[in-house]
């Protein structure tokens, strides 16, 4: 089961609507065969483990991650091509919250003689599956927020672009990849001129599709989210009505997306998530500024914080610190969930109630 885990996080936030599911068969105690979801959700993990078998896996075991399915849908149900195959037995950790399979499979496999197992890895596998439950359960996408802070809490540096060291901004890289969308603002974007990709070799393509909020259209065309555009898919919500940057932004292959605003003058945030959700994306990165993400904080929208502290103070260079923020909301932590050492700065990460 941890191997079928391993499968199922190759493709962590690339599956579209669709779980990430990691599937492995096993014969005399060899493995014959593994898979996982393809990317946009389909072949289905035990599709693709059962495709892929060079081997006779008759009465061989399969353990996958997530319950498999029992509905026809674009692709005919799972259930049906595991009985086909001549299982033994299947092994599932947990039951898939979708309804149209939740607690399905067992009574299927069981009138064709296949044994089921339920629960293995459970408490580690609710873990992983926390975007997808939530997706489930209300309708809102999974939000992980990351910030660079100075030792001193500082989130920017008035004198140059980094805080953190290369090994904090490669595990940045790797983070995106495990998500289908990066939120950020425009003030952001204007104050960093990211492009927020997957800049590592062999993940290019795992780039996610960056998502910029921006009322006024105030982001620059000779930025590099702009002018990559054409690239990596780049959608922008926005309420003020700007005729002719409007038609430029389109020309550089924009996706705009007009906007109602509160009586702030803000956006309402959650429903941008559910436009978001709607757009077909459930995992959002958020890589924005002390503001947004404060906001995001206040709202209760964050599920998962990763806070990056370098091993340098940046003192008077400083601006808009985050340690009062972080205090805050401290009690909305449910624990800090990892703890890891880049070569000088820190890693932890903070898990939301």
């Amino acid at each position: 089961m941890k191997l079928a885990l391993l499968q199922a996080k190759k493709n962590l936030g690339n599956t579209s609507d669709n779980p990430a599911v990691g599937c492995v068969i096993v014969k005399n105690n060899f493995v014959m065969s593994s898979g996982c979801t393809g990317i946009n959700g389909r072949p289905h993990a035990e599709q693709n483990a059962l495709i892929y078998s060079r081997n006779d896996i008759k009465k061989s075991n399969l353990y996958v991650t997530l319950e498999p399915c029992s509905n026809y849908g674009k692709t005919s149900p799972c259930v049906k091509s595991i009985i086909k195959s001549k299982i033994n037995k299947v092994f599932f950790s947990l039951k898939d919250p979708d309804t149209r399979s939740n607690n399905k499979c067992t009574k299927q496999f069981k009138k064709n003689r296949v044994k089921v197992n339920c629960g293995i890895l459970s408490s580690e596998m609710k873990n992983f599956y926390r975007s997808y439950y939530k997706s489930k359960a209300c309708g809102l996408p999974f939000v992980t927020a990351k910030m660079a802070v100075s030792k001193d809490y500082y989130t920017k540096n008035n004198k140059g672009k980094w805080i953190t060291n290369e090994f904090s901004r490669g595990r940045v890289h790797l983070m995106r990849q495990n998500h289908d969308c990066v939120l950020s603002s425009s003030k952001t974007i204007s104050d960093d001129n990211s492009s927020l990709t997957c800049r590592i070799m062999g993940l290019e393509k795992r780039s996610p599709i960056r998502i910029i909020l921006d009322k006024k259209l105030e982001i620059s065309t000779r930025s590099t989210i702009v002018k990559t555009a054409y690239k990596y898919r780049t959608i922008i919500f926005f309420n003020k009505n700007n005729k002719k940057k409007i038609k430029t932004l389109k020309n550089l292959k924009i996706i705009l997306v007009k906007t109602s605003l509160k009586d702030d003058g803000n956006f309402d945030i959650k429903k941008i998530l559910f436009k978001i959700k709607k757009f077909g994306f459930s995992r959002i990165f958020l890589e924005s500024g002390l503001k947004l993400t404060t906001y995001f904080l206040t709202e209760g929208l964050i599920d998962d914080l990763h806070l990056f502290i370098s091993s340098k103070k940046l003192g008077n260079n400083g601006s808009n610190n985050f340690k009062k923020v972080i205090k805050l909301f401290s009690k909305n932590i449910k624990f800090v969930n990892e703890k890891v050492n880049l070569h000088g700065d820190k890693l932890i990460t903070y898990r939301f109630v």
